[in-house]
């Protein structure tokens, strides 16, 4: 064991899955605390200092939705939330929140490891380091440019916003609201056809094949993400 790891807090009502966690995380090189309630990882968290919060929604003293968003008016610590819900409802509510990602219980050890490896990645960006690369694609948020296989692509001012929101948010599900609400304004959070539109004229232009996208990846019923290291 390592005693140099990222910080990892885990709340879980479930004493299984929180030994689980503890003991699987621990072994790969991380720092774990485990908590069993929602009040008791708030009161943790500034304590703890994690790098990353794994959130259960549903705990025994409020629901892991109002932990998020209590959490959210104070903290910008990566959130993965852990759940048994399946429900597009609910993904999209915890993600509106302020979640980093979702992950469906039962889950493999092997999917956790990497989505905690991407969401830490992101989190260490800072603002120095604006250009974003994925493949053949990259992406200079500062020059407002998109270059794919070392050519420039003409974009829309729309696309633009569209293309950086995501690319800022790499490897995270960004929701339809989100994206609507950040692009068009809060008005247009019901306007879903317009991302429609709009991905399929970007996958066009950024994507070797816009039937099967790799950069520019649908999650059905919640909302898009583009993907790092493509």
């Amino acid at each position: 064991m390592t005693t140099e790891g990222p910080r990892i807090l885990v709340i879980d009502d479930e004493a299984q899955i929180r030994r689980f966690l503890t003991s699987s995380l621990t072994a790969h090189g991380y720092r774990v605390q485990a908590e069993e309630t929602g009040q008791a990882g708030l009161r943790e968290t500034p304590v703890f200092h994690p790098d990353l919060i794994l959130l259960d929604l549903s705990l025994p003293d409020r629901d892991g939705v109002e932990v998020l968003r209590e959490l959210r008016e104070w903290s910008s610590t990566p959130v993965i939330v852990l759940s048994v819900r399946e429900r597009e409802e609910d993904k999209i509510a915890a993600l509106d929140a302020g979640a980093d990602d979702y992950l469906t219980k039962p889950f493999s050890m092997g999917e956790l490891l990497a989505r905690l490896r991407v969401a830490l990645r992101h989190s260490a960006r800072t603002e120095s380091e604006p250009v974003i690369t994925s493949g053949a694609l990259v992406i200079d948020l500062s020059r407002r440019q998109v270059t794919r296989a070392g050519r420039e692509v003409s974009l829309t001012p729309t696309e633009w916003q569209i293309v950086r929101i995501l690319a800022s948010h790499a490897g995270r599900v960004v929701t339809h609201r989100q994206l609507l609400r950040e692009v068009w304004g809060p008005q247009f959070e019901a306007e879903t056809h317009y991302l429609r539109v709009f991905l399929s004229g970007l996958r066009r232009k950024l994507e070797d094949d816009p039937t099967r996208p790799r950069y520019f990846l649908t999650e059905p019923g919640v909302g898009y993400r583009f993907a790092e290291d493509a």
